[in-house]
């Protein structure tokens, strides 16, 4: 693998955290860092959503600048933050290393996800997301405010290899199930609306992220989990890795797998990144 893990996440509560849980911990005399991750494809608004309503104490965190660097054809839609702007970013939001981080976003953490793993992945050991998000905040009757927040400015220190990376050469021989997070039809090949070729990577599976969630916008219980994974042919034993579009709803497949003990490790640079190079042989269809 590109780069090796240090740190694992073997069970639910070191990747998950419901909304009763934080409410008390934010009360408590050591709360949590809080990040606002929202964020969707082909909206820029999250920042305007932000201000109209947050967790208190959250900061916003924009995914396109402070969660990726310049894309690219050759590096992908959000390629991998340089570690160094990473850590004057999370110094920015307040993140310290003896404070615990929690994460959140409006879309059953399926962008959060992406921060969520970035910090561990850049040596942070306790990062959590909110299991059902926003909207789980707001069907427990908990308080938003308004407006922006300055936190106090971190201390944390950040270095690179606390997760596991793959390339694309990696991808084009992995020896394990190589799961594709995106909608269905995305990999299909039926539908292609932001990469320059529709498809997916020849041997991948069909995984969509959205299925490790219930309707109501939370993880789905570690047995469906388990039973999920283990229909996909993911198992204790075999390695396992996961790509998007670009890199962010794979995350959130990486949080599901933690959630239940399978470290998978990540694609960055995703089909976009994939599908831009006309060397790279492309499957439609099942």
């Amino acid at each position: 693998m590109t780069e090796q893990r240090t740190v694992r996440a073997t069970t639910r509560e070191a990747v998950l955290v419901d909304p009763v849980e934080l409410a008390a911990r934010l009360a408590g005399d050591e709360p949590p860092v809080l990040l606002d991750v929202r964020w969707a494809l082909g909206r820029d608004d999250g920042h305007e959503q932000y201000l109209a309503g947050h967790l208190p104490g959250a900061v916003y965190v924009d995914l396109d600048t402070e969660l990726a660097s310049m894309p690219s054809p050759e590096e992908g839609r959000h390629p991998l933050p340089a570690v160094a702007d990473l850590e004057v970013a999370a110094r920015r939001w307040g993140v310290r290393d003896d404070r615990p981080v929690v994460v959140y976003d409006d879309a059953g953490g399926t962008s959060a996800a992406r921060a969520w793993w970035l910090l561990r992945w850049a040596g942070l050991a306790d990062v959590r997301l909110l299991d059902g998000g926003l909207a789980g905040w707001a069907a427990a009757d908990l308080p938003l405010e308004a407006g922006p927040v300055t936190a106090e400015p971190g201390d944390a220190v950040l270095s690179t290899g606390g997760l596991p990376t793959i390339d694309a050469d990696e991808a084009a021989t992995w020896d394990g199930p190589l799961l594709d997070a995106r909608a269905r039809p995305r990999f299909l090949g039926e539908v292609e609306p932001v990469d320059p070729r529709a498809g997916h990577i020849p041997g991948a599976v069909s995984a969509p992220t959205a299925e490790n969630l219930t309707e109501d916008g939370v993880f789905l219980p570690d047995d469906a989990l388990r039973e999920r994974f283990r229909a996909l042919g993911v198992d204790a034993g075999a390695p396992v890795a996961v790509y998007c579009g670009s890199g962010v709803t794979a995350a959130h497949e990486v949080a599901a797998l933690a959630a239940v003990g399978i470290d998978a490790a990540l694609y960055p640079g995703s089909w976009s990144q994939w599908s831009n190079d006309p060397a790279r042989p492309v499957a439609t269809g099942e």
